[in-house]
């Protein structure tokens, strides 16, 4: 017991990591935001974007959505970091975590929105068109706010497991929690800051995970 005390919860390690651990932590809050709110919006838009029913667009959308639903997050990231500047811009560490994950949250919140989309009944649609309301109005007025109460419960946990993929930032060099941690563990050889950097990830993701399920029961039993 002694020793694992030594190891995992020594004090006096974990005292000085903690302002670096902190830094890191920091930046995880940050980019984990940007990538929720990011992701979210530009893949509702995509999935908007399909309901106008255009074909060469669908297909690129549906490209998209395909190639970063396969790719494992890691290789979106290093693929961005390492490959992008070939093509002219060179993104720092930070900029390439949101931009990658974001791009990854996108793809699966576009697919759920459009799946809500369509599990609605077609006849809403037809309704509204004989009431004399537009396409653009009917999706809009009726069918989107149906389809976002659908779409909640798995977008949220969707979101929460790929903004945990900031510690895929490491590889990158984001100055994140889990690489902060890491840093100081090598100083000290003394892996205690890793337990301070899983105390930080469970300040942070475990009121997200609580409050999702929270907004999953309180629709599932709302419908």
């Amino acid at each position: 017991m002694d020793r694992i005390v030594e190891y995992y919860f020594n004090a006096e390690v974990i005292a000085g990591a903690f302002p670096q651990v902190l830094a890191g932590f920091r930046t995880t809050v940050i980019v984990s935001l940007l990538i929720i709110v990011c992701g979210t919006l530009f893949g509702l838009s995509l999935a908007l974007l399909r309901c106008a029913n255009l074909r060469p667009v669908n297909f690129i959308i549906t490209a998209y959505v395909d190639v970063l639903r396969t790719l494992p997050q890691l290789v979106v990231i290093v693929f961005i970091y390492f490959g992008l500047p070939y093509l002219g811009p060179t993104l720092s560490p930070f900029a390439t975590t949101v931009l990658a994950l974001g791009m990854v949250l996108s793809a699966f919140s576009t697919e759920i929105f459009w799946s809500a989309i369509m599990a609605l009944p077609r006849g809403q649609w037809d309704a509204a068109s004989a009431l004399g309301f537009s396409r653009l109005r009917t999706l809009v007025t009726i069918i989107l706010p149906q389809a976002i109460r659908l779409a909640i419960p798995l977008l949220t946990n969707r979101a929460i497991s790929i903004s945990k993929g900031t510690a895929l930032g490491t590889a990158v060099s984001l100055p994140e929690t889990l690489g902060q941690a890491q840093s100081v563990m090598a100083l000290v050889a003394n892996p205690s800051p890793l337990t301070l950097a899983a105390a930080f990830y469970l300040t942070f993701f475990l009121p997200l995970v609580i409050a999702s399920r929270w907004i999953e029961y309180r629709y599932s039993t709302g419908r």
